[in-house]
């Protein structure tokens, strides 16, 4: 049996010549792109916004929810409240903070501070920090 075609073939990243080659693998390259991002909105819950120039001066976009709500949240810095991922931060962040004042609590019992207002000092200091 003959091979119609020379099958996958590695090819070297420069830009494509033929503008007809170029536009096929850039519509094909694009879709596949579009098509990982909606996996990875899928398994993973993430939130994902892409906007492409193609070469034909056209502009292609995915986004999950939406385009415009991810590019809003990325250019304010803020994380939703209400994002699983905002209680799993602060969660840490509490527990590292808890975790930083029994060790305070330790050191300065086993120096035999008495001092209340060195403690207090301390542990303020450390929670701003945090």
């Amino acid at each position: 049996m003959v091979r119609k075609s020379k099958g996958r073939q590695k090819l070297e990243m420069v830009k494509i010549p033929n503008e007809s080659n170029l536009m096929v693998t850039f519509s094909k390259r694009r879709s596949g792109l579009f098509k990982k991002a909606s996996e990875l909105c899928t398994l993973c819950g993430a939130e994902v916004s892409i906007i492409v120039f193609s070469p034909g001066k056209k502009v292609f976009s995915f986004g999950h929810p939406s385009v415009e709500k991810v590019m809003e949240r990325y250019l304010s810095g803020n994380i939703p409240q209400t994002s699983g991922a905002f209680h799993l931060i602060e969660a840490h962040r509490n527990a590292r903070v808890h975790e930083l004042n029994m060790q305070l609590t330790q050191v300065l019992i086993g120096k035999n501070f008495q001092s209340i207002f060195s403690f207090s000092f301390c542990k303020n200091y450390l929670q701003k920090i945090l």
